[in-house]
């Protein structure tokens, strides 16, 4: 993406992810990668359905400010992490979507195959171990997962998806807590899941190719 654009984008997925309340207050944050060291990113302390163009940040992979006034959020450090780790991805969404939040809180991967779009394109999601927020730490703790997967819920904290497009990332955070609210149902209130087959699954998996998909681990 230009400049331009990526923008654009940041405010737009900002805008989505405050009204689908998958952030409260300031929570949340959005980047794109538009060079080999720039990413541009969402401000700190500011909600996610109120940004302007003006406050975004723009920054190298080692987190120093190019470009903007504001200061970008100490969570950056884990999408950063993401882009060096696989030089593939374009795009970084942190947010806290209720049902998501609530399984990374109990400690429950997303990992049921009983979807096939979440087989296809989500795959599992694990839950990444817990660290405090703003620290080296949190960075460290999705590393294994970059290449593998799509996205991981951070115990006792929210949800990260990745992808090389920026409304991708976001719309796997879409996709991630509709999933949740499938599992949350069927386990929780009607007790009964019907799972694919070991065969049914391996077929699905083979899809993503098509669907452009190079990550997703395999749901058991």
């Amino acid at each position: 993406m230009t400049k331009k654009q990526a923008k654009k984008a940041i405010i737009d997925i900002g805008q989505r992810m405050y009204v689908r309340n998958f952030v409260a207050a300031n929570d949340g944050n959005i980047s794109i990668r538009t060079g080999d060291n720039e990413v541009w990113a969402t401000p700190t302390g500011v909600s996610k359905g109120f940004m302007k163009k003006k406050m975004l940040v723009k920054v190298d992979l080692d987190g120093n400010v190019l470009e903007g006034t504001h200061k970008p959020s100490s969570e950056l450090k884990m999408h950063l992490r993401a882009y060096r780790e696989n030089e593939e991805l374009r795009s970084v969404c942190h947010a806290h979507p209720p049902i998501c939040t609530c399984f990374a809180i109990a400690g429950i991967p997303l990992n049921a195959p009983v979807l096939a779009e979440a087989i296809i394109t989500l795959g599992d999601v694990p839950i990444a171990p817990y660290a405090e927020l703003g620290t080296d730490e949190v960075a460290e703790v999705i590393a294994p997962y970059c290449h593998t997967h799509n996205g991981v819920l951070l115990a006792n904290h929210g949800a990260v998806t990745w992808s090389e497009d920026a409304y991708d990332a976001y719309y796997r955070l879409e996709s991630m807590e509709y999933y949740a609210k499938i599992l949350l149902i069927t386990d929780k209130i009607l007790e009964e899941q019907n799972c694919f087959q070991t065969e049914q699954i391996e077929r699905l998996i083979s899809m993503r190719e098509k669907f452009g998909i190079k990550r997703g681990g395999i749901p058991i």
